[in-house]
């Protein structure tokens, strides 16, 4: 039991009525509405990394994260260009803390279980203020003297937004209304997004050699259409550089069969007692102890 002292952890208690919270699940929800609530959650956060922000024209030079955003669910130059990061890095800084005595918390007392939560989401919305403000002085969207202090603003704001959805979306999912963890959903779902788009979209791209579709499957199509020569369509379209390749799709699918076979391998491990003579069992461990996220 912590002490009825002052704790770090209670500078966090002035700043619950201003933090949004999702309410605890009373009774237990029915599986087929927490397939709504997940299905509503993942239509939300697809518009929002569709949905461009306000303001912005164009995005010029290289992506400095372009590495990460499949890992981070980012779409860049969106409304969740922020991605899953505020939530993700204040989640292990509070766990750090926690682990490490910094922040004192009994979690078999609901008023430190709920300060926890709200120091979390309170650093969350602060990592993600911060990140705003240096991705719009950084010249991710250009100069703040080109874009005027009013965009510059607006920009923020709008960042922050995503940012704020994320961490309401994650934790009405954890609390029990939908399936699973936001987190690893979201890093799903863009990844998912990502692997169709690639596979099938319909736009063309002109790269020097002319017009050519992006997707995939959709070049291979059209090579084979409006090719004479068959096997250098067929070479084309699983060996292009510049676009998605038939290759790299096929690679991905690849992958991911093999992670799902090996998800069903397990391991029995026998159990023996310490405190009961004679008692033994067996534990089964997976040997997949990864989130959906990494497949």
């Amino acid at each position: 039991m912590v002490d009825g002292g002052f704790r770090l952890l209670h500078l966090v208690r002035p700043f619950l009525p201003f933090i949004p919270e999702v309410q605890s699940v009373d009774t237990k929800v029915p599986f087929r509405q927490k397939v709504v609530y997940t299905v509503i959650s993942l239509f939300l956060f697809l518009v929002c990394s569709q949905l461009p922000l306000y303001g912005i024209h164009s995005i010029i030079g290289a992506d400095p994260f372009y590495w990460m955003r499949t890992i981070l669910a980012s779409s860049r130059g969106t409304i969740m260009e922020l991605d899953i990061t505020p939530i993700v890095t204040s989640g292990l800084i509070i766990q750090l803390f926690a682990g490490s005595n910094l922040i004192q918390v009994d979690n078999n007392v609901r008023e430190d279980r709920v300060l926890l939560n709200g120091a979390q989401k309170l650093l969350g919305i602060l990592i993600t203020i911060g990140q705003a403000v240096l991705y719009v002085l950084s010249g991710m969207y250009g100069s703040v003297d080109q874009l005027g202090v009013g965009n510059a603003f607006l920009f923020i704001l709008q960042l922050c937004f995503g940012g704020i959805i994320v961490i309401c979306l994650d934790e009405l999912l954890q609390k029990g209304y939908g399936l699973g963890s936001g987190i690893s959903l979201f890093k799903a779902t863009n990844t998912c997004e990502n692997i169709i788009w690639k596979a099938f979209s319909p736009t063309t791209i002109n790269i020097g050699k002319g017009a050519q579709f992006e997707g995939a499957f959709v070049a291979l199509l059209h090579l084979l259409i409006t090719r004479a020569n068959k096997i250098l369509a067929l070479r084309e379209a699983f060996y292009r550089q510049d676009l998605p390749n038939v290759t790299n799709i096929l690679a991905k699918v690849l992958i991911f069969f093999i992670v799902i076979y090996f998800q069903g391998f397990r391991v029995i491990l026998p159990v023996r007692s310490k405190n009961a003579r004679g008692q033994q069992g067996t534990s089964r461990t997976f040997l997949r102890r990864h989130s959906l996220g990494t497949l």
